[in-house]
């Protein structure tokens, strides 16, 4: 939204999922489940108002139930008002969300277009005859600034959630390895989540200090984080298109990373980061040690990763982005711009 502001092709407005409830309700914000029921229809409000005056309502999308609560009803909206509908799918559980809710075929093969941020799920989605087009997420260029590590510290970084998806807990059993060799290693743990209890008992049992809780990081300050790092490390199982690793590409972090079916997408091994085995602390850590032994290979590494991440910034992605619009409303003149978009999410 903000980057959107003041462009000349695209008007923007913003339209979220989460409408305020009324004061006299506000109690109900603190029962799951009724709290849904009561938002819905105030959503759906907010749909029928919203996509009044627009072109094009690009819808922002997740998996499972939130797909039906939230993309499903948008879609429906805009196809009534006769809008065009954009499903920007993003869930890294895409195949298992399409195998088990027919919904999610049904509707996305309904969708006027389908926009994920990875060539990986243009694959998934191609399992079940979809089409999609890629437009990749992107990192705001003000937030990070690029060095070389010269010299290489054993200093490591992990910007991931503490969630079962992102495997924190593989992370703090590979520091410990490298810690049987670097005894000096340190570890930035940044996020929350509901398994950091469980995270810190780990570090708790295995003894491990220097390892650092730091909590969720402002976009002001997530720069910083990968700047006083050496090495990204992140050992999640599942993912899509993890817009941590494209900032420690931009901040010149070499990237340490498990290899879920998604990652190769990103990273490429040995040229952009080097990959090891889902669930593997002891291969994860190899790689870490590998990197601290041979500081030109990650040297090599960080530059080849920091070209990379050129493809990510908001002036290439925008471009994208208009292509899209453009195609939608067969608007082939850069003076024939959407009128506007309603962002969803």
């Amino acid at each position: 939204m903000r980057l959107w502001q003041g462009d000349s092709d695209v008007e923007v407005s913003f339209l979220g999922v989460d409408p305020v409830v009324p004061r006299m309700l506000a109690w109900a914000e603190r029962v799951p489940g009724f709290r849904t029921l009561l938002r819905e229809p105030i959503y759906f409000l907010d749909l029928w108002r919203g996509l009044r005056d627009v072109d094009i309502a690009h819808i922002f999308s997740a998996s499972y139930w939130s797909f039906l609560l939230a993309p499903a009803p948008a879609w429906f909206f805009a196809k009534v008002r006769g809008r065009k509908a954009l499903i920007n799918y993003r869930s890294g559980e895409a195949r298992d969300h399409l195998q088990r809710f027919r919904s999610g075929p049904f509707i996305l093969s309904r969708a006027d277009a389908i926009v994920v941020p990875s060539g990986y799920l243009v694959d998934v989605l191609r399992e079940f005859g979809l089409k999609a087009a890629v437009v990749p997420n992107l990192v705001d260029l003000s937030q990070f600034r690029y060095r070389e590590r010269n010299p290489l510290r054993p200093h490591l970084v992990c910007t991931r959630g503490f969630s079962a998806y992102y495997s924190v807990d593989v992370v703090v059993r590979a520091f410990a390895e490298v810690k049987r060799v670097y005894p000096d290693a340190r570890l930035d743990l940044v996020g929350s989540g509901p398994l950091e209890t469980n995270v810190r008992k780990l570090v708790a049992d295995l003894k491990l200090s220097n390892v650092n809780f730091s909590g969720v990081a402002s976009r002001q300050d997530i720069g910083a984080c990968y700047d006083q790092a050496d090495i990204f490390i992140n050992a999640s199982w599942l993912d899509n298109m993890p817009v941590s690793i494209i900032e420690a590409f931009r901040a010149g972090t070499p990237v340490v990373t498990t290899s879920p079916e998604s990652i190769p997408y990103l990273v490429e091994n040995e040229r952009t980061g080097l990959l090891s085995a889902v669930g593997d602390e002891k291969a994860l850590a190899a790689n870490v040690i590998r990197l601290l032994r041979d500081p030109a290979l990650a040297l090599r590494l960080a530059q080849n990763a920091h070209q990379e991440s050129g493809k990510y910034t908001w002036n290439a992605v925008r471009e994208q982005w208009l292509q899209v619009y453009r195609g939608l409303m067969g608007a082939a003149q850069p003076d024939q711009g959407t009128k506007a978009v309603v962002l969803q999410r």
